[in-house]
């Protein structure tokens, strides 16, 4: 099995997840499904039949979770050092055309949410600037199209 590499951060996310989803969700499920149980016949009980839906989600949800943290591969990222840009790196860049400074931590795929300012080690931009250090020039081909970057710093926080 391919190691799923991800920041402590995120670990910790996918394992609160995990948590909420069997100790309050399923419960929670549970209990609907026998007070829908409890009204009668269940051919034609919409209320347990949108229960058992729920629980079917929200097993394969909790089995999915626990499959990825099995196999996840948990990087501190605290002691991570060096010049160049590898995962867990929080990078800032400057386009070249706009000067716009952007600043992106590169975390895993299932950590990545670019609103929040991280970004996927499989995006093209993260795969573009792997290796790369403060002061070299990126060009990315993205799906919202071809940019020139900067690199301005590198940190691992």
């Amino acid at each position: 099995m391919e190691k799923i590499p991800m920041t402590a951060e995120g670990y910790a996310a996918i394992d609160a997840e995990l948590k909420r989803l069997k100790n309050t969700e399923r419960p929670r499920i549970i209990q609907a499904i026998a007070e829908a149980r409890a009204h009668g016949d269940l051919s034609e009980n919409a209320e347990y039949h949108a229960a058992k839906e729920a629980q079917g989600m929200n097993e394969a949800r909790i089995a999915d979770l626990e499959e990825t943290l099995g196999r996840s591969e948990v990087i501190d990222v605290t002691k991570l050092t060096g010049e160049t840009i590898k995962f867990g790196a929080t990078v800032t860049l400057v386009d070249e055309d706009t000067e716009e400074e952007k600043t992106y931590k590169i975390v895993g795929e299932l950590e990545a949410d670019v609103k929040i300012g991280k970004i996927s080690i499989t995006s093209p931009i993260a795969r573009a600037l792997i290796g790369k250090g403060a002061g070299d020039s990126v060009e990315v081909s993205a799906p919202g199209g071809h940019r020139s970057y900067e690199v301005l710093q590198v940190a691992f926080v």
